[in-house]
């Protein structure tokens, strides 16, 4: 395992709810990201965010640890959850409130 998966499953593991992502919370850089951290907002949890675009190292690293092409990726407790069209799909249907509200 390469350095930079040590430190993605780190930051995983460490995170309870971990978004990595285009910019921050506070200033996302592209409208998936956007949407995940509205969903996120929704639900009032707290949540930390990895910027890709300021690593590239960690932006190809988190594709291969999750073995997912996209971003943004949403982790929660350890497991990934999945991008934007996931998230929002699971946010409309109930399933991601169950998840962050069984980790708040």
């Amino acid at each position: 395992m390469s350095d930079i998966q040590k430190k993605i499953g780190r930051q995983i593991e460490e995170n309870p709810i971990i978004l990595y992502m285009k910019g921050s919370k506070e200033m996302p850089q592209c409208g998936f990201s956007a949407q995940v951290v509205n969903i996120l907002n929704y639900y009032k949890v707290d949540y930390e965010t990895v910027d890709v675009l300021s690593d590239p190292e960690i932006r190809q690293g988190v594709k291969d640890y999750s073995q997912w092409p996209t971003l943004p990726q949403l982790y929660v407790n350890g497991n990934f959850v999945g991008g934007c069209d996931i998230c929002t799909e699971m946010h409309l249907n109930g399933e991601l409130g169950e998840i962050l509200e069984g980790d708040a």
